[in-house]
């Protein structure tokens, strides 16, 4: 099986897959391999913080053209796979001199599957692009072709949770990567001073408290597979995943709109007693506790003209220095001016992506009298 994921974030997957149970394990790009039962499966889909989607390869082969692509998808017995009225979607990922458009791999193969069950049964599955009940996976790189049934549907960083976002929300399977990353295990007092709509504090309080990401899904695409096995799955769906936490989860943001988006969301994941949001400009917050870790994500610049960027991360540093002695902060960025200003020097540093944007993950150890960084690091 492949767990799909965003580049950085391949050694966290591993480990809660690890965590979960799964065997030989594998980092890849922007993926991790392993193998498990069905169980294992469905577990991966309900629990895994850090993955895109779940597929589940069920043939590879050879092409060199257009008929090999076709050929092969059609040796493929579909009726193991699909019943006759369910709806089906084909999506690709090209890497191939040999195709430049993965819209026209979708194509072929879509049309392999539709020819098979034509012949076979004089009837056709249908054609659903946006909920179909099998979407099957084609991965193609050189002349090597994988296909796999994605047993997430919708992608897993779409929780279920938010209500309403704000212009730049975190992608919510990155922003559980950034607080796994950061260590942060719910034993320490948690703060976003620039929370925006709310998602690192959501996800910080579902890891403290032991909440699968998707029980507020409403469903995944193994639900409508032929082998669905829906005794497992409400096993799996209703086991005790409860953690004890005694901690405090506080987040404030500068704008009173993005303040009610974050309860908005906070609300609607039923967290409202575990996280406190206030609206606070960073540059006058005081810590609401005595010490623990910070996990922000500050605006990149897109919209800031480049005097305001320095400006804001300037502050961001001055803020952690002055305000913060004993805290713990990550922070995570695409403006390399940006962080250049923030003035501290990062005790640790890692690439990561959001969206397209490279970002640099960076995590600054704030000790009593932090000392700024003669560089601007």
């Amino acid at each position: 099986m492949v767990a799909k994921t965003f580049a950085g974030l391949e050694g966290v997957l591993a480990s809660e897959l690890e965590i979960l149970g799964a065997e030989n394990i594998n980092e890849g790009r922007r993926a991790v391999t392993f193998e498990g039962t069905k169980e294992t499966l469905y577990k991966a889909n309900f629990c895994l913080r850090t993955a895109l989607r779940i597929l589940k390869p069920v043939a590879e082969f050879h092409v060199n053209d257009r008929e090999d692509l076709y050929a092969g998808a059609k040796e493929i017995d579909w009726s193991q796979f699909i019943e006759l009225g369910k709806t089906i979607a084909v999506d690709s990922v090209v890497s191939s001199e040999l195709f430049i458009n993965s819209m026209f791999v979708s194509l072929k193969v879509k049309d392999a599957i539709v020819d098979q069950f034509r012949e076979k049964t004089r009837k056709r599955p249908s054609v659903n692009t946006e909920d179909p009940d099998i979407r099957i996976n084609v991965h193609l790189t050189g002349n090597k072709c994988t296909v796999s049934l994605d047993s997430s549907g919708e992608s897993l960083h779409k929780r279920g949770y938010r209500v309403a976002q704000t212009e730049a929300p975190i992608n919510e399977v990155l922003g559980a990567g950034m607080i796994l990353l950061s260590g942060w295990d719910g034993k320490k007092n948690f703060l976003d001073p620039m929370c925006g709509s709310g998602t690192l504090l959501i996800e910080a309080a579902m890891i403290a408290l032991g909440i699968p990401p998707g029980m507020y899904r409403k469903s995944f695409s193994f639900e409508r597979w032929l082998d669905f096995d829906e005794e497992l799955f409400e096993e799996i769906y209703n086991a005790d995943y409860e953690k004890d936490f005694d901690g405090q989860i506080v987040g404030s943001d500068i704008s009173t709109r993005n303040v009610a988006i974050a309860r908005a969301n906070i609300k609607n994941a039923g967290l409202s007693k575990y996280i406190e949001v206030d609206t606070m400009d960073f540059a006058q917050l005081q810590p609401p506790f005595e010490n623990g870790i910070i996990v922000t994500n500050p605006p990149y610049g897109e919209r800031l003209k480049p005097f305001s960027l320095r400006a804001l991360y300037q502050m961001i540093g001055d803020s952690l220095k002055n305000n913060f002695p004993g805290f713990e902060a990550w922070m995570i960025s695409s403006s390399k001016d940006g962080l250049k200003s923030v003035g501290l020097r990062p005790a640790e540093k890692m690439t990561l992506y959001n969206g397209a944007l490279e970002c640099s993950y960076r995590c600054y150890q704030l000790y009593q009298g932090s000392k700024k960084s003669s560089k601007r690091d």
